[in-house]
């Protein structure tokens, strides 16, 4: 478990779109019932509810699992049957022979080391957001599905639920005319949703592989805390850019069919949870999104608190210049609004200052240029979508995955789709650690000075 994955190629360049076109794969097929056979690597709290959503399409089975620590191996066969291979050791899953695709849900600084593994021993990958813990590290993970010519999934999965096509649809549609701005909040005020999650009483060295969770991580002794709660530390983790920025902008991308931002400035501080994380509890970014096809620049500013005692009323609106698209939960609301052609006068506005004179010659010029039926606002229309009930964005995700292996067909996240996701994202972490704003190019795939 030495090898250092900053030996592997960093340097990023233009990386081709070609990646969408998967080709003819040999699928191994079960001899009973002719399900893909999945193991996931990785069995915390994200690995544990993957593998569960995975099962619920009916379409694969569980095989295998590796952990590092003890005590989740012992859980999976609890939980999915003394039948499933389970180990420490993630490579040990990749040497078999039975396993058709693997689920990676690590902490994020494993992400890309193990995706090119098993895209290198030819397995199709289901790799937890973000792709990738650090820009530098996109290009390999996309060359590496390219050359594998294996279906590689990231899994944002809320793009795959009903109201983020209904979104999309309404979008495409102009039903919310140019879009110029987009907002979205994701405040918490408890200590499980600011990650101080449980740690078991008998984690240990003898219990946890330690060193090999460390992996390319700075050396350290045996630390629990780091362990289990791993999303505090820049080591291991991407913040709360990473965790939960990142749903949002996948949302948006998908939504918008924008290739990124090219201008990704971000603030905040560490405020209330000062229990040895170096991550922010607190998070603003702003973003500027260039006109692409036949959508107009708009802004994006994205928050995260962990410490909001007030309301909490997360939200994301997609505003435009005829309505707006407010996502909550399952469902959305389109709201249309359209100004009338006409801009009125009077009413504290400067018409009321001229002469008398003036003002007849500015009414006659007014009522010859904006007839009666341009002077009244179009009524505000309101539209409620709810996702069909048993809507299930996390089944549908693996659904489409699944579909992918099975059919030869792009999935809705492959690698190139889901590291547009997570550089921005990214770039909010070198924002704020960096104190400066950060240009990207999105359609080539590079930082810029």
């Amino acid at each position: 478990m030495k090898t250092n994955r900053r030996d592997f190629v960093k340097q990023l360049g233009i990386v081709s779109a070609s990646t969408a076109a998967v080709p003819h794969f040999n699928i191994i097929k079960s001899l009973n019932d002719n399900k893909i056979r999945i193991a996931t690597i990785g069995m915390g709290i994200q690995g544990f509810q993957d593998t569960k959503a995975a099962l619920r399409t009916d379409m694969c089975e569980l095989v295998a699992a590796a952990d590092l620590y003890d005590g989740r191996l012992a859980h999976v066969k609890e939980t999915f049957g003394n039948h499933v291979f389970t180990t420490r050791d993630y490579r040990e899953v990749l040497e078999r022979k039975d396993v058709d695709a693997v689920l990676i849900v690590t902490p994020d600084h494993w992400h890309d080391r193990i995706s090119m593994a098993a895209l290198k021993k030819g397995k199709h990958v289901y790799c937890e957001k973000p792709m990738v813990q650090n820009i530098e590290e996109g290009a390999a993970v996309i060359a590496a599905a390219k050359a594998a010519g294996k279906v590689m999934q990231v899994g944002s999965q809320r793009i795959s639920g009903a109201a983020f096509q209904e979104a999309k649809r309404l979008v495409e549609a102009g039903d919310i005319g140019n879009i110029n701005f987009i907002e979205s909040t994701n405040d918490r005020f408890n200590a499980i949703g600011a990650w101080q999650y449980s740690i078991p009483t008998d984690a240990s060295p003898k219990t946890i592989d330690w060193e090999t969770f460390l992996g390319d991580a700075p050396k350290r002794a045996f630390d629990p805390v780091r362990f289990f709660r791993w999303r505090n530390y820049r080591d291991y983790g991407t913040g709360v850019a990473g965790d939960l920025f990142v749903h949002l902008i996948t949302g948006v991308h998908f939504v918008t069919g924008s290739l990124g931002p090219s201008r990704i400035y971000s603030s905040g501080q560490l405020s209330y949870w000062k229990d040895g994380r170096d991550v922010p509890d607190v998070m603003v970014a702003s973003m500027e999104y260039p006109a692409q096809g036949k959508f107009d620049a708009f802004q994006m500013v994205l928050r995260v608190n962990f410490a909001n005692a007030g309301s909490i009323k997360n939200v994301t609106r997609i505003v435009g210049n005829e309505g707006e698209i407010t996502f909550g939960g399952d469902s959305l609301t389109l709201t249309k609004r359209k100004l009338p052609a006409a801009p009125g006068y009077g009413n504290g506005e400067s018409f009321g200052t001229f002469s008398d004179a003036q003002q007849k010659e500015y009414l006659a010029a007014y009522d010859a240029k904006y007839p009666a039926d341009s002077r009244t606002p179009e009524p505000v229309k309101e539209v409620k979508f709810d996702a069909p009930q048993g809507d299930d964005a996390h089944k549908n995700h693996f659904a489409n995955f699944f579909e992918g292996i099975k059919d030869n067909k792009p999935v809705i996240e492959g690698p190139l789709f889901g590291f547009r996701a997570a550089a921005p994202v990214l770039a909010c972490n070198k924002s704020y650690f960096e104190k400066k704003v950060v240009k990207w190019d999105a359609k080539n795939l590079k930082l810029l000075p």
